[in-house]
């Protein structure tokens, strides 16, 4: 009996694993020492990136660029978002926090 459960709990961790990296599928873009880990990274629509605060203070990455807007609020130190970008286009992303923090997203068709 315990081994079943011993079992059972494995291929639901498992699962669990996959779906979480199924949430995540993308690339990475991390945010250390008060910049960005690029300054421009080239996409294709409708494909994410994930935001990857590995820095000691929160940022509050976003971007008002028209039809590719967001705002992630404040993200904590070792927290990570994705983001979706559904239209062509370059995309200026800033941290609202630290106004140096400056990249953008190339998106296209």
């Amino acid at each position: 009996m315990a081994h079943r459960l011993l079992i059972t709990t494995l291929l639901l961790t498992a699962l669990a694993a996959g779906a979480a990296a199924a949430l995540f599928d993308g690339q990475t873009i991390g945010q250390k020492g008060r910049n960005f880990s690029t300054l421009l990274v080239h996409i294709r629509r409708g494909e994410r990136l994930i935001f990857v605060n590995d820095d000691t203070v929160p940022h509050n990455v976003m971007s008002l660029t028209r039809n590719n807007s967001f705002d992630l609020g404040s993200q904590m130190p070792g927290t990570a978002v994705p983001v979706t970008f559904d239209e062509a286009g370059l995309v200026d992303v800033i941290c609202a926090i630290h106004p140096r923090m400056r990249m953008s997203v190339e998106v296209s068709d």
